[in-house]
């Protein structure tokens, strides 16, 4: 963790209940993920959890022993369950089975998770887990609906292969750090972030435009970036609303997630967001589109390549920094160059009128564009910062430490 990081965890109390499902074995790595942070962990385990892992190495990554059972004697002379539900600053229920969501959507207190979750008043966190069809189940639906109008947060879950043999989909528990930064999330919204009671706009992501039902003009952008900042935000305490054109990237948790698909969509997401304390226009919009897409596959004939006429598509950015009502306080653009980066950015931002400018060169021998690592430029009216080389996740901590040092001055 840098100096920089907003870290909501430091110091905070989590009661981790682990329910019974193989995605058990990531809640040993949860545990330590949270301790790196300085967070104190409480483990409460549910029998079935006990048959995938033991309290024993839950209990000794925790470094104190794991709760298991409801009638313990030595903690039950003082009403234990409740004294667990309520010396904690988050529980997370992390596997959370189809069994545990609708215990919790029922009300039900039949073991020592079950009750602890209904007399908490802290703030629950789950991350499911289960098999593709029992997620998509109508009732497991139902049960999860009830939980999220109650105001349970969620993280996940995950696509991809499960543990069955031939079983893919929507079921897979979200990973350790998935999870750990929808806790940062969580508590820094509850806690006082340096970002709390603000409200960050960030788009990120491509656009597509249609040249027909099938076909598009796009670019490289994989989100990554601006999905990091979304993520770094709420981390820091803010509410967060993220337009995002097509990326194969889960959603941030704890953020307001809107999917768009073309420029013209992306714009008016980032209007109807307003007010924002400050906005990061970190995608990467199409600057032309096709004048009149067609609304049939465009065919192949004898008279060659059809013609494309192409328009300029709105300025996202230009658009918001020259507003003259609910201009966010800063705007920040990206500069993504291939040449003269700096000259260029610095031309950029004073003809978008925006605060700040982020630039980098995407040529393709830096990797940037898709990559996981960038090296980016800080422009601003007092001049250029260059920053080292480093994960996405850096930049973006780095950048959201700079938005809070903005919104704090008078």
């Amino acid at each position: 963790m840098t100096a920089t990081e907003p870290n909501s965890i430091r110091g905070r109390r989590i009661l981790l209940i682990i329910g019974g499902g193989i995605a058990a074995y990531k809640s040993l790595d949860l545990i330590r993920r949270l301790r790196e942070r300085g967070g104190v962990v409480r483990v409460v385990m549910t029998k079935a959890a006990q048959e995938f892992i033991t309290p024993l190495s839950a209990g000794a990554i925790a470094g104190e022993r794991a709760h298991l059972d409801l009638f313990d004697a030595r903690t039950e002379f003082d009403i234990g369950h409740i004294r667990l539900a309520r010396d904690t600053d988050v529980l997370v229920v992390a596997p959370a089975t189809a069994d545990l969501i609708a215990k919790m959507a029922g009300g039900r207190a039949d073991d020592l998770a079950t009750t602890v979750l209904l007399a908490t008043d802290k703030p629950v966190l789950i991350a499911p887990a289960m098999n593709p069809h029992m997620w998509m189940h109508a009732a497991t639906r139902r049960n999860f609906a009830r939980l999220a109008a109650d105001g349970i947060v969620a993280v996940g879950p995950n696509s991809g292969e499960m543990a069955e043999r031939g079983e893919a989909g929507a079921g897979r528990m979200a990973e350790p750090l998935e999870i750990v930064a929808a806790v940062e999330a969580l508590l820094g919204r509850r806690h006082g972030g340096p970002l709390a009671g603000k409200h960050v706009l960030v788009t990120a992501g491509p656009t597509h435009e249609p040249i027909d039902p099938v076909r598009y003009i796009a670019n490289r952008s994989s989100g990554k970036q601006g999905y990091a900042i979304a993520r770094a935000a709420a981390a820091a305490g803010a509410a967060v609303t993220l337009v995002a054109g097509p990326v194969a990237i889960p959603d941030p948790p704890g953020v307001k997630v809107i999917k768009v698909e073309s420029a013209r969509d992306m714009l008016a997401a980032a209007e109807a967001a307003l007010p924002a304390d400050a906005a990061v226009f970190a995608a990467a919009v199409a600057d032309w589109r096709v004048a009149e897409a067609g609304t049939q596959k465009i065919k192949k004939t004898a008279a060659g390549a059809p013609k494309l006429a192409l328009v300029e598509n709105p300025d996202i950015l230009a658009t918001i920094a020259q507003r003259k009502s609910q201009r966010p306080r800063l705007v920040i653009g990206f500069a993504a160059e291939t040449e003269q980066v700096i000259a260029n950015a610095r031309a950029k931002r004073e003809r978008k009128g925006c605060d700040w400018i982020v630039a980098n060169d995407v040529t393709p021998a830096t990797g940037i564009m898709g990559g996981d690592r960038n090296t980016v430029h800080l422009v601003t009216a007092d001049g250029v910062e260059s920053w080292p080389d480093e994960a996405k996740d850096d930049v973006a901590v780095q950048l959201v430490a700079r938005i809070a040092t903005a919104l704090a001055k008078p």
